[in-house]
C-alpha cells in the first residue's frame, strides 16, 4: 500500500513539473505613469501594496490617455488598470467595492435602477452621471461666470473707448462737414457715411479680435495641456462666439458713429469752420 501510494506521488510530482507556469497576467497604466518613470508596452512589474515589497508580476500590455475631463484636472495621482480579483488582492478589500457604474438604457430604465439601488440595503446611494459631474464642475462653473464678467466688463469698455475715437475722428473733420453741409449734402447723408465709416472699423477691429484670440487659445492651450498632461481644452474660440463678437462690434460701432455724426450735425456750418459750438 505505502509502495502504491509512493509511485502515486511521483506520478503526481512528474505531472506537476510538466504543466508550463501560468504567464503573468496584464495592466494598463496611465500614459503619465509610463512617461515619468519610463515604462513600455510589454514590461514586466510587481504589484505589491508596499514599496520594495514582493507582489505578482504582470506585464504592461496598453497604455491609457487621460480623458478631457475637467474634474480630472487638480488631481496628479496615477491611474492602473487592473483585473479585479487582482484589485482586491492587492487592496485586500475582499468582495468589497466604494462605488460602481451601471449603464442603463435612456429613459424610464434610469429611474427604475435609481429607486432599485437605493431601496436594496442602508447605505446605498445612487446618481446620476450628469449630476456627479455638476458637482465636480461647480469650480469650472465659477471660473466660467468670472470669464464671462471679464467679457462683459471688455465690451463696454472697447465701446466706450470706440466712441471715443469716433468723436476724435469726426471733430478733427468738422472743417470737411461744414464744407459738405454748404455744398447741400444733408445732414442725413453725413450722418450714414459717419455710420458706415465706423461699422468698417469696427468689422476690421473685430477681425482682428478674432485672430488675437484664436492665436491666444492656440497658446493657452499649448501651455496648459503640457502642464497638466491632458487633451482638454482650456480655451476655445467657437463659430458663435465670433458671431457674437462681430455682431457686438458692428452694433457697437453704428452706435458710436451715429452719437459722434449727430454731434456735428447739430452744429451750424459756420460755427464748425470758425471752431465755435452751439450752446
Amino acid at each position: 500500500m505505502h509502495v502504491l501510494l509512493l509511485v502515486a506521488a511521483l506520478a503526481a510530482q512528474q505531472i506537476d513539473s510538466t504543466t508550463p507556469p501560468r504567464p503573468p497576467r496584464t495592466i494598463a497604466i496611465d500614459e503619465r505613469l509610463a512617461a515619468d518613470f519610463r515604462v513600455a508596452v510589454g514590461d514586466r512589474l510587481i504589484l505589491s501594496d508596499t514599496w520594495g515589497g514582493t507582489g505578482d508580476t504582470v506585464i504592461v500590455s496598453a497604455l491609457v490617455q487621460r480623458r478631457a475631463d475637467p474634474s480630472e484636472i487638480a488631481r496628479a495621482e496615477y491611474r492602473v488598470r487592473m483585473h479585479l480579483d487582482e484589485l482586491q488582492a492587492l487592496t485586500r478589500y475582499g468582495d468589497r467595492v466604494d462605488r460602481f457604474a451601471i449603464a442603463t438604457r435612456p429613459g424610464a430604465a434610469t429611474d427604475s435602477a435609481i429607486r432599485a439601488i437605493n431601496s436594496a440595503a442602508f447605505g446605498f446611494q445612487a446618481y446620476r452621471s450628469r449630476d456627479i459631474a455638476v458637482e465636480t464642475s461647480r469650480t469650472f462653473l465659477v471660473v466660467s461666470r468670472f470669464h464671462r464678467a471679464i467679457g462683459v466688463i471688455t465690451i463696454v469698455a472697447s465701446a466706450v473707448f470706440l466712441l471715443c475715437i469716433m468723436l476724435l475722428k469726426v471733430d478733427e473733420r468738422r472743417r470737411d462737414v461744414a464744407a459738405l453741409r454748404l455744398l447741400g449734402i444733408s445732414a442725413r447723408s453725413i450722418v450714414r457715411s459717419v455710420m458706415i465709416e465706423s461699422a468698417l472699423v469696427a468689422v476690421l477691429g473685430s477681425g482682428v479680435g478674432v485672430a488675437l484670440g484664436w492665436i491666444s487659445a492656440w497658446v493657452v492651450n499649448w501651455h496648459y495641456r503640457d502642464v497638466y498632461r491632458t487633451p482638454l481644452a482650456f480655451a476655445v474660440v467657437t463659430p458663435s462666439v465670433v458671431a457674437l463678437a462681430v455682431s457686438l462690434s458692428i452694433v457697437l460701432g453704428l452706435a458710436a458713429g451715429f452719437v459722434a455724426a449727430q454731434r456735428l450735425v447739430r452744429v451750424p456750418a459756420l460755427d464748425l469752420i470758425t471752431g465755435r459750438r452751439a450752446a
